[in-house]
């Protein structure tokens, strides 16, 4: 019984690992395993020291998600990125990389074009929003830096994103 239990915990935990680069597929493992409607997202949530990567992962949203052979961002992209440039508006000195990535379908010169290009659509947002271009950067990987390694749409999608990432803390 033990066993079981222990079983089924390491089972939620990898679940939740694998699951939080998509926040509305967070959501819905925080629902299911908190109800929803309680307060444990909050409790979990407030450990993040305010300012810093992990404050900007976990409350704010560090990746955007893209459509196959796309740079076009859509509404959920476009709220990530809004918060985005409002947490980097409350810590000025802060800035960071944006990361793009594409799916391993592709030859390596067209999914280091597209990267490159999704990196440049968030920022080109972020710079609209009012954040100061010399505060962000960018890095293109193509393909090379999946988070999910399989063939089917489930992992394409999850490594089709433009990840921001916190390069100085105070």
């Amino acid at each position: 019984m033990v066993y079981k239990k222990a079983l089924n915990l390491s089972v939620t935990f990898l679940l939740i690992f694998i699951l939080t680069g998509c926040s509305s597929t967070r959501k819905n493992v925080e629902q299911i395993l908190f109800g929803g409607g309680n307060n444990n997202e909050a409790e979990i949530v407030s450990n993040a020291i305010p300012g810093s990567s992990q404050d900007f992962t976990v409350n704010v949203g560090d990746r955007v998600f893209f459509a196959t052979n796309s740079t076009s961002l859509d509404d959920d992209a476009k709220a990530i990125l809004e918060r985005q440039a409002s947490w980097l508006e409350l810590y000025p000195e802060i800035s960071i990389i944006v990361e793009g990535h594409a799916d391993e379908r592709g030859t390596r010169e067209y999914n280091m074009s597209l990267s490159a290009k999704r990196a440049d659509i968030a920022i080109s947002y972020l710079e609209s929003l009012g954040v100061a271009g010399d505060r962000v950067e960018t890095v293109p990987y193509g393909k090379e830096r999946p988070v999910a390694a399989c063939s089917s749409e489930a992992c394409w999608s999850q490594n089709r994103r433009a990840v921001s990432v916190v390069i100085t803390e105070e």
